[in-house]
């Protein structure tokens, strides 16, 4: 794909394909006989689908930094570097029925559940027409299946618990899925929802995106151990997988999932990456401080994105139809922004920050409106 000297992390701008890694990437999935038949069975329309949603994510995070720097919003929190974490995740529920709820880094999550990129875009914005009527960036739409997040790291993963808790007691064949970061495996509300999930047999799976860093603290710091073994503290099989490589992240969540609907309690999927920019926009120096130039460059030469079309061009696909997808989500996602900007001048009602009638069970109202 293009890249922006404005936008892109240095390391992507020359970005060019290292052939140990991309024999790396795609051994990981094709030796694996448990992996191999879920990748094997995916159509060639499902990988450029999955190329879709992987640059839609990519250049959305692009389109909010460019509003950074042109001063229409203050900042973002971006998840460059991580993209294929989310995207082959989702792509490995069922859409029409599960439901999710993503930390704000997995953006990616909410176009593919089926929000509007233009709804996105308000959700940053703060207009009365966006997703949370202006009371929040953190947005979320039950009856498309996304929970909405809040900031409190952690607390996702018992609400998460809870919606498996009502699908399993619903008798409905339903997954939830949330993500964790490194840091947020710290928190007692983490803890809390895991344990109530492995002890009731939930159909949840946990994605664990480790991305070396909870704010500005280094894993190292935070966290003793090795996150790989901590589902076993909890008895939750895990399936650990390279979170830069979409077809190991899909074919691993794939495989937590069908546990799950096949009645046999929570999973966890284990997903080592790596956050190419800073907590957010404001501080993307301090976070090239906090760790040596040559990490940035390792993880560099893994772009999520870029290893994926040399797979994709190593199966057959041609450049030219890489382009042209990508010609297509460019001006999909342009085409959002400027929708959203024409929101800007709809300004929520200071009496419309009260949630009165809100109930809650209206959450759970709403996902119950899905198929089933």
């Amino acid at each position: 794909m293009k890249r922006y000297a404005a936008f892109d992390p240095p390391e992507y701008l020359e970005w060019s394909p290292d052939p140990d890694l991309i024999r790396e990437f795609r051994n990981r999935v094709h030796d694996d006989p448990d992996r191999a038949w879920v990748v094997e069975a995916l159509e060639r329309d499902d990988l450029l689908a999955m190329y879709r949603d992987l640059l839609r994510t990519r250049i959305h995070d692009i389109g909010l930094k460019r509003w950074v720097r042109t001063g229409v919003i203050s900042k973002a929190w971006l998840g460059t570097g991580e993209e294929a974490v989310t995207v082959g995740s989702v792509f490995a529920l069922d859409r029409d029925r599960d439901v999710v709820s993503p930390m704000i880094r997995n953006a990616g999550a909410l176009h593919m559940m089926g929000m509007p990129l233009a709804d996105m875009f308000r959700g940053y914005l703060a207009t009365s027409d966006s997703p949370s009527g202006g009371r929040d960036l953190h947005v979320g739409d039950a009856e498309a299946g996304i929970i909405q997040p809040i900031s409190h790291m952690g607390t996702s993963v018992t609400i998460v618990a809870g919606a498996a808790l009502a699908f399993r007691n619903a008798g409905e064949d339903r997954v939830a899925m949330t993500w964790i970061g490194d840091g947020a495996t710290r928190t007692a509300a983490c803890h809390e929802g895991l344990n109530l999930a492995a002890v009731q047999d939930l159909p949840a799976v946990f994605v664990l995106q480790n991305n070396q860093v909870a704010l500005g603290t280094r894993a190292a710091q935070h966290s003793a151990g090795d996150l790989r073994r901590w589902p076993d503290v909890y008895g939750i099989p895990s399936w650990t997988c390279d979170g830069n490589n979409i077809l190991d992240v899909y074919a691993a969540t794939r495989l937590a999932a069908d546990r799950c609907r096949a009645g046999q309690g929570p999973a966890m999927v284990v997903a080592d990456t790596f956050r190419m920019g800073g907590h957010a926009t404001h501080d993307e120096r301090e976070a090239r401080d906090t760790f040596a130039p040559e990490l940035f460059g390792a993880w560099g030469r893994r772009d999520p994105v870029g290893q994926y079309e040399q797979y994709l061009l190593d199966s057959d696909v041609s450049a030219e139809e890489l382009e042209q997808v990508e010609a297509e989500v460019t001006k999909e996602m342009d085409r959002a922004a400027d929708d959203a900007l024409g929101s800007r001048d709809r300004v929520p009602a200071p009496e419309a920050a009260l949630f009165e009638g809100f109930s809650e069970g209206d959450v759970l109202v709403g996902l119950k409106h899905r198929p089933v």
